[in-house]
């Protein structure tokens, strides 16, 4: 059941619920960061592109609940394909939010940054997976044993990417 949610353009004040969010276990299992320190950089990077208006926010009841961004690329040679990130708070997963927000970030990044090619790189066996496939994503490669884990086991990445 799609849940009704505001989309806007992400401003700095989104920045303590994406660090309350990176910081929560369940959710930081998504990313390839490891620790603090690697946590606040990652941060400091979302705060850059969100100051060059490259980052959305859903917002529900007044409280930001899902944040995607755009790594939009300076060199012009690579500046027709993005990277993009989309994060949506563990209570309000499986409610269309993330549908909502990739639909408007492809927007935003056909319309404004002229994107021809939108692309993403996510854990294998990560749920998001079945949204990006029904978003029209398709893989185009996989790197078996990206990260390791403090426990020693691996974990694939695997790479997909939409043309707008």
């Amino acid at each position: 059941m799609a849940m009704t949610v505001e989309i806007r353009p992400s401003d700095l004040g989104d920045i303590p619920y994406l660090r309350q969010w990176l910081f929560d276990p369940d959710i930081l299992y998504g990313f390839p960061m490891d620790g603090s320190e690697e946590i606040e950089d990652s941060i400091r990077q979302w705060q850059a592109f969100i100051m060059k208006n490259c980052g959305i926010t859903a917002v529900h009841n007044g409280i930001p609940c899902g944040l995607a961004l755009l790594y939009v690329q300076s060199w012009k040679k690579l500046a027709h394909t993005c990277l993009f990130s989309i994060l949506v708070e563990k209570e309000h997963r499986n409610l269309g939010i993330g549908r909502q927000l990739l639909t408007n970030l492809m927007i935003l990044a056909k319309d404004t940054f002229h994107i021809e090619i939108l692309h993403l790189e996510v854990y294998a066996g990560n749920p998001a997976c079945r949204l990006y496939e029904r978003m029209g994503f398709v893989v185009f490669g996989r790197h078996p044993r990206f990260a390791k884990e403090k426990e020693g086991q691996y974990r694939d990445k695997i790479c997909m990417e939409k043309r707008l």
